[in-house]
């Protein structure tokens, strides 16, 4: 249904530093690098960022999060980890959300410009 997201960030050379880190382990990479967008994917760009005079205000109540899809749940474990390492900040550590479904495993962080993203597996 949807074939790409695209979010605006003040500062893309930090963007890039936490998203590589961040989804090497969920085996995306930056598919396309300039000076105001970078794109990242497995085989095509599916998630954009661009830099943006005004990008959407954080706001942890919004219910605004993107869900990235890992192979395994080591992956998930793994993009925490990289992801905190990388300047995010927990909201959720890795582990089954029983009341999203039997074989949900997650975890949820908040990049540095204040977007909620999650690393999900359904195995």
């Amino acid at each position: 249904m949807i074939d790409h997201v695209s979010i605006g960030v003040r500062d893309i050379a930090a963007a890039k530093r936490f998203y590589d880190a961040a989804l090497a382990p969920l085996g995306y990479r930056c598919l396309s690098a300039g000076e105001t967008s970078l794109g990242y994917g497995r085989e095509a760009v599916a998630f954009w960022i661009g830099a943006a005079e005004r990008p959407v205000p954080a706001d942890e109540a919004s219910g605004l999060h993107i869900c990235f899809a890992a192979k395994e749940r080591e992956a998930v474990d793994a993009f925490h980890a990289a992801a905190l390492r990388a300047g995010g900040r927990d909201n959720g550590k890795p582990g089954l959300r029983q009341d999203y479904g039997p074989s949900y495993y997650a975890a949820f962080v908040v990049d540095p410009a204040g977007y909620r993203i999650e690393a999900y597996c359904g195995r």
